[in-house]
């Protein structure tokens, strides 16, 4: 899944996503729906940490991800596209699970 063209506008805001369901279609037109989980702004870039809505959690609870990095296209559609570039993607994914982490650690803490 190199490239996903988006069936919905991306919010622009980096909070508002999280909750928010997309349906991304493939380089062979394949539809998924997707739930982002997170957002990131480095470098100029913006990110996004997706989990596919048919995904089960493993026998611990835990969901894989997929970060995705937004494209603007010559006509102007946003396109999320896989992050090629080994070094982008470990800052990328270095930060995702810095968040993501610090967010389990929260809703744990919220229940105790």
């Amino acid at each position: 899944m190199d490239e996903k063209k988006l069936d919905n506008q991306m919010p622009e805001n980096e909070n508002a996503p999280e909750g928010e369901y997309y349906t991304l279609v493939d380089e062979e037109g394949n539809e998924l729906e997707f739930e982002v989980i997170g957002t990131a702004e480095l470098n100029g870039q913006i990110y996004y940490a997706m989990i596919p809505v048919d995904d089960q959690p493993d026998e611990e609870g835990v969901c894989e991800y997929v970060i995705l990095k937004a494209i603007e296209e010559e006509d102007g559609e946003i396109s999320l596209i896989s992050v090629e570039d080994d070094d982008e993607f470990d800052d990328v994914a270095d930060y995702f699970e810095d968040m993501l982490s610090d967010e389990a650690d929260y809703d744990l803490n919220a229940e105790n």
